[in-house]
């Protein structure tokens, strides 16, 4: 008999009811998922996503699930029926093809048609087929007036003829059994399920990188170091050292920051307060009369000189990557054109940099909870379209973690909404979660602590959980055995053997890494104090002139090393990674 409702009910739900209590299908999780959404995850194009969902109904219903994925706006562009695999999980995979930002999520419903035949299919009794025939006439029904065409004709047929049959008792029970599971008449309503009551989860975003953000192997030089002996090297210089870097299988060449460095307060050798008239001062120290975090050092050269240097770097299957470090000298033109953007103190100076015990007298930070926030927030960002349109797509952002989060997320996002092949790795030696959190506001590569593990259980702990625990879906470790700031002390003494072990190790325990050159393949090892992890005669601070024909080099080692790398695809992800006992 019909259903009865009173007309409250009918007009109005009463408070903490749901919009449609019919819908009766739980998604409890989707999965891969960043802080339940918050983040993207990330892949690159071409790599497969395989998402798995945790979905269920009370009783014994059949279920369906459907994967819907696509560009971000448009998550409906494409539809994967997704499978039961066990305990409720069901999976389904997608290949993003070009980089960019995607979006997924998961649509269930109770499939009505798919429960009526299951039913049936148990169903012996012949009375009991009879009705249960009838109830499927109607369930086939309802998808002949979804259907149209040709297959609204072939399912209205089909329902007639089972309901024709259910009344026909010259038609035994098997028959009409037989009749109302024929499976190609299921799978043309199949096409036509009732949706009325799915369940929706909410939008999974997706960040899509093209192949260098997950495998790539970088090799960091000082291009005032590149001249002849007694001179300063230019861009020009540069260029005669391309054929050797890519001869050792390197596709990222990374320079310290090329600007013009800041004349006040400038240190010396080896970081010395006191300066002599021809010391060339820090890279990082930015800023000065000629320009700032948009133009280039004049000893090294002009923009047409460094255009003329990505070109070359190209044809030799090398990109170049820049160092951005959001700082700036006393006399930065930054300081005078827009002093609110600094912390001053009581004296009236500007508040310089300290990690304490350490002081850097040469560089000043951003406030960036001052008053024009907006107006730094978009003059920073400016510095990286600038090297953008003038072919950069890789940057090396020196220590993210002392800007605001906020700002981060809203710069990479909108500048890889511009430009999706562009590449960020965040050099942030700090805590863990300080580090996640910059990947997950969008950095696409982040540094590591692979430095200071050098045992195999703190290697292996540390690995197993960089390529197979829950930040694998967004944190994509770069590893390296030293930087110009970092010379460990299994290094100091100079062993090649060391040197050796450590670049194997960073080669094939990461997709993503890199080494500062000339110094680790000539094996430089001498610290600046005993105890210190800086290099003595650092190129931080003074040019450097290398023989790159040390009878010592490992540079073979390093060769050979990156050839593997790019000819065995198991080295070019990290979740390929396993350690047996």
């Amino acid at each position: 008999m019909p259903e009865t409702q009173t007309p409250s009910l009918l007009t109005a739900a009463p408070p903490g009811m749901p919009p449609d209590g019919r819908v009766r299908t739980i998604i409890d999780a989707v999965l891969p998922a960043v802080d339940a959404g918050r983040f993207a995850v990330k892949r690159t194009a071409g790599e497969k996503l395989e998402v798995k969902a945790h979905c269920f109904a009370e009783g014994h219903d059949v279920l369906r699930v459907m994967l819907y994925w696509g560009p971000e706006g448009d998550v409906k562009a494409h539809e994967v029926e997704m499978v039961l695999l066990y305990n409720d999980i069901w999976e389904a995979d997608f290949v993003p093809p070009v980089p960019g930002r995607y979006a997924y999520t998961v649509v269930a419903w109770v499939d009505s048609f798919a429960s009526w035949r299951h039913e049936l299919e148990r169903r012996i009794d012949e009375d009991d087929i009879r009705i249960a025939a009838q109830v499927g006439a109607l369930e086939i029904a309802g998808a002949a007036g979804r259907a149209t065409g040709a297959d609204r004709t072939a399912l209205t047929a089909w329902a007639e003829r089972l309901d024709k049959g259910a009344a026909d008792r010259s038609i035994d029970g098997a028959t009409l059994k037989a009749m109302a599971l024929d499976e190609d008449q299921a799978a043309l309503a199949a096409k036509y399920p009732d949706r009325r009551h799915e369940a929706h989860f909410t939008e999974l975003s997706l960040i899509v990188d093209r192949e260098r953000a997950r495998f790539s192997t970088w090799y960091e030089l000082f291009p005032r170091s590149t001249g002849a002996p007694g001179t300063h090297g230019t861009l020009r210089d540069v260029e005669q050292r391309l054929p050797a870097i890519a001869d050792m299988g390197f596709n990222v060449l990374y320079f310290p920051p090329i600007h013009p460095i800041g004349r006040v307060d400038r240190k010396g050798k080896n970081n010395a307060l006191v300066t002599e008239p021809n010391d060339v001062g820090s890279p990082w120290a930015i800023g000065a009369a000629e320009g700032g975090h948009k133009d280039i050092l004049p000893e090294l050269g002009t923009m047409a000189d460094f255009r003329h240097l990505v070109q070359a770097a190209q044809g030799h299957g090398l990109e170049i990557a820049l160092d951005i470090a959001f700082q700036c000298a006393p006399d930065h033109p930054y300081v005078k054109e827009h002093p609110g953007w600094f912390r001053w103190r009581p004296d009236g100076t500007v508040q310089y940099a300290e990690n304490p015990p350490k002081k850097y007298q040469d560089i000043y930070p951003f406030n960036f909870e001052c008053d024009d926030w907006q107006g730094l927030w978009l003059e920073l960002k400016s510095v990286f379209d600038h090297w953008i349109a003038e072919g950069v797509t890789i940057f090396r952002v020196d220590n993210p973690h002392t800007k605001a989060f906020p700002f981060w997320e809203w710069c990479i996002t909108e500048i890889k909404r511009e430009h999706p092949g562009v590449i960020f790795l965040a050099e942030a030696f700090t805590r863990p979660k300080v580090m996640h959190r910059l990947a997950k506001v969008g950095y696409s590569q982040s540094y590591t602590y692979f430095t200071w593990r050098n045992t195999k259980a703190d290697l292996v702990e540390y690995f197993t959980e960089l390529s197979q625990g829950p930040g694998y879906e967004y944190f994509r470790p770069n590893v390296w055995p030293n930087t110009p700031d970092i010379l460990h002390a299994q290094l100091q003494s100079g062993d090649a053997a060391m040197f050796k072990l450590r670049l194997v190790l960073a080669a094939t325990l990461a997709a993503n890494y890199g080494i500062y050159g000339p110094a680790y393949e000539l094996l430089e090892h001498l610290p600046r104090n005993p105890g210190s992890e800086e290099y003595l005669d650092s190129e931080k601070y003074q040019l450097r002139h290398w023989d790159h024909d040390r009878p010592n080099s490992i540079a073979p080692l390093v060769s050979r090393v990156n050839r593997i790398r790019n000819e065995h695809a198991a080295l070019q992800f990290n979740g390929t990674l396993r350690f047996l006992p």
